[in-house]
């Protein structure tokens, strides 16, 4: 009986290293790793931009635009300053870029009112980097060649003899670090009949600009910021 008792013990001491690891190798079950869900973006905005016009033209009597002076400067403070709201991600800012013509009906009737204009721009950051420059080129035959007439002027109809002409739509794409933009004149070059002309001087007003316009994602709200509880 003793001997029957002693083979068992045996038997189940030597089972329990064998379970013991099989507990050991038996893995867990993983659980598959949380992530928290990110926030959508807001939709895209489309929007007339907020910009500072050092020169101002007018408004047009045919479009109603605002039609902005661009005189040619070394810094962005000498420019048309385009202000960008908060936003993520890169802003797409476009405008119409126009020549200047100062209108004469005297010389369109004598035949001697044709002009060519190729003035260039530069766009830059506040801290003057220049992200990108556009041309706008056209020619003036007529009275047909320009783009609008302004308004507020001493001419027949109170026009001014001031008016854009031609018409290069320029689409920038402005890194999302930057917070506003600056449109400079950088040069003019202008050919008539009784000669050609070059303008590089600053404060020289060589293009015009209208219908500014923004597109963008806005930036989330800001956290709300949490309030201390009141000490008892």
């Amino acid at each position: 009986m003793k001997v029957a008792i002693a083979i068992l013990i045996a038997a189940v001491i030597g089972q329990l290293p064998i379970a013991a690891q099989a507990r050991k190798t038996t893995p867990a079950p993983r659980r598959a790793p949380t992530t928290k869900p990110q926030p959508k973006p807001l939709p895209k905005v489309t929007e007339p931009a907020m910009f500072s016009c050092p020169m101002l033209l007018g408004e047009g009597v045919r479009t109603q635009r605002s039609f902005c002076d661009v005189p040619i400067g070394r810094d962005a403070a000498s420019g048309v300053m385009i202000q960008l709201p908060p936003h993520r991600g890169p802003v797409t800012v476009t405008f119409d870029l126009h020549n200047r013509h100062t209108y004469s009906e005297e010389q369109v009737k004598s035949n001697r009112g044709y002009s060519k204009y190729t003035a260039t721009v530069g766009a830059m950051t506040a801290d003057n980097t220049l992200l990108s420059r556009a041309v706008v080129q056209s020619e003036f035959r007529n009275a047909g060649d320009l783009f609008d007439r302004v308004s507020g002027g001493s001419g027949p109809g109170g026009l001014k003899a001031v008016a854009p002409t031609g018409l290069e739509t320029i689409t920038l794409e402005i890194p999302e670090e930057e917070q506003s933009i600056s449109i400079v004149g950088e040069k003019l070059s202008v050919v008539r009949i009784d000669g050609n002309d070059s303008f590089i001087a600053p404060g020289r007003p060589i293009a015009v600009i209208s219908n500014v316009m923004l597109e963008y994602s806005p930036a989330p709200p800001p956290k709300p910021t949490p309030t201390a509880k009141p000490r008892k």
